[in-house]
Formats: C-alpha cells, sequence, structure tokens
C-alpha cells in the first residue's frame, strides 16, 4: 500500500444505496476505519456496518471541525442526489480542512422509446405543470415536498413515502408507506388498482425505484421529472463504488 494510500479513517455522507454498499466493502478491509453520517429524517433507517451517527454537523465549519476532530482522511459524498445542502457542504469543509473529497452519484434516468417525459426544474415547477398532465397522480418524490402540491384540489394523489408526511397536503390523497426496492408487478398493480394517469418523480437515478418509470411506460401516462439539482464545482464524482476503493487505495 502507497503512502498515499496508508490506512485513515473515511467519512461517508450517506443515506443511499450506493453508501450502503462502499460501507459493506470497506467493512472487509481491515485498513480503514469507517463512519457513515445519516440526516435522520428516516425514522428508521437501514444502518450500514460500521460507525454511524445521525444529525447535521452544523453547516461546512462545522463538518470541518468534526472531521478534524475524528482525524477523517478522505470524505465519500454519498447522500442523495437531491441533498444539494449536504453537498454544498461537504465541498466547502473539504476546502478548509484539506481533506480529499468525492462525490458517489449514481446516473440519473434518461427517457427511452414510449416514454412520454415532461422536466421541472424544481416541485414548485412540477405543481404548476401537474394540472395539464392528469388528474389522479401517482406522488413518488417523498415527504418533505408534498405541502408543495397542498394546493391542487382538484388532483387525487397516491403519496409513496417511508416515513408519514406532515405539515399542508393535497385535499384528496391516500398515504402508501413503503420502502423500495419495488418491482415491475407491484408498480403494475398501483397504477391500474389506484387509475393513476400521471406519475411524478424525482431524477433519483438507481434501479430501486426505477419499475415505476417502465410501469408508466406499459401503461402509456406521462411522467413528471424534476431534474436534480447543481452540484458543487470542482468535485471529482463516480456512479461506481468499485471506483471510489480505487481512489481510496483499498486492496482487493
Amino acid at each position: 500500500m502507497s503512502a498515499d494510500a496508508a490506512p485513515g479513517h473515511v467519512l461517508i455522507l450517506g443515506g443511499t444505496t450506493e453508501a450502503r454498499r462502499l460501507a459493506e466493502a470497506l467493512a472487509r478491509e481491515s485498513s480503514y476505519r469507517v463512519t457513515t453520517s445519516l440526516a435522520g429524517r428516516v425514522a428508521a433507517p437501514v444502518l450500514p456496518p460500521g460507525g454511524t451517527r445521525i444529525g447535521g454537523f452544523g453547516g461546512p465549519g462545522g463538518l470541518a471541525a468534526w472531521i478534524g476532530a475524528h482525524g477523517v482522511t478522505r470524505v465519500v459524498d454519498a447522500t442523495h442526489p437531491f441533498a444539494e445542502r449536504m453537498s454544498f457542504n461537504a465541498a466547502a469543509a473539504a476546502a478548509l480542512s484539506g481533506v480529499p473529497v468525492l462525490a458517489l452519484r449514481r446516473s440519473g434516468w434518461q427517457p427511452g422509446p414510449g416514454d412520454a417525459w415532461t422536466f421541472a426544474d424544481s416541485l414548485a415547477a412540477a405543481a404548476d405543470l401537474l394540472p395539464g398532465l392528469g388528474r389522479r397522480v401517482f406522488l413518488t418524490t417523498g415527504r418533505m415536498g408534498l405541502h408543495t402540491f397542498a394546493d391542487l384540489d382538484g388532483l387525487w394523489f397516491l403519496v409513496r413515502s417511508v416515513d408519514p408526511p406532515a405539515g399542508p397536503a393535497p385535499a384528496h390523497h391516500e398515504v402508501l408507506l413503503a420502502r423500495g426496492p419495488f418491482t415491475l408487478d407491484e408498480e403494475r398493480e398501483l397504477i391500474a388498482r389506484h387509475r393513476i394517469d400521471v406519475l411524478v418523480t424525482k431524477d433519483s437515478g438507481g434501479s430501486a425505484t426505477a419499475p415505476k418509470l417502465a410501469a408508466a411506460r406499459e401503461a402509456g401516462i406521462p411522467v413528471l421529472v424534476v431534474r436534480r439539482p447543481a452540484v458543487p464545482e470542482g468535485v471529482p464524482e463516480t456512479d461506481s463504488v468499485e471506483a471510489v476503493l480505487d481512489w481510496l487505495g483499498t486492496i482487493r
């Protein structure tokens, strides 16, 4: 192992399948101490192997201080593609602390033949477009943004989230508590049973929730896709756990 890849402490900013896979891979290596940080927005998260911490750091300065106090030598930003604040905090904290950071981001979804996708730059923009696309909505954008659709009284929503949503909600809705991955058969059944005529999703990417896109294509219904937010400039990124292991210098 080279001097640059000497044993150290890896901080994974997690909450995604990719973060858990990375923690599992590093758990098989005795060369690294690993801590995965979770935001704490899910009541019962699936905890990865290794150390974990839950909750915020208090901005870039707080994260930089934690990095220094705990001897972190590498930071991997494996947060959700829509956790933009944490990604910017990670980039700023890495600059403050002088510790290298790499972003592990799953590739976004791309429409294929037969897809009828409309794109929006935000949840608010999606709410503006939605009444022109359908009346029975399968909303899969998570519980945090449900208030954005609260004024759409003329629509009915099937709201799927891991934890119960709180705050303002559309007048006509049903909540479905479920955690992926989901199968194509399950998504077909939901769309048919609830007579869904439009799907709303964030461009989260990955395979765990992608079957809903295929089910929408088969059903011939439109999909309203919220584009990903901007990411910090100058931070290298990959969509591969193996590439992160190479970056860390792990011997496999």
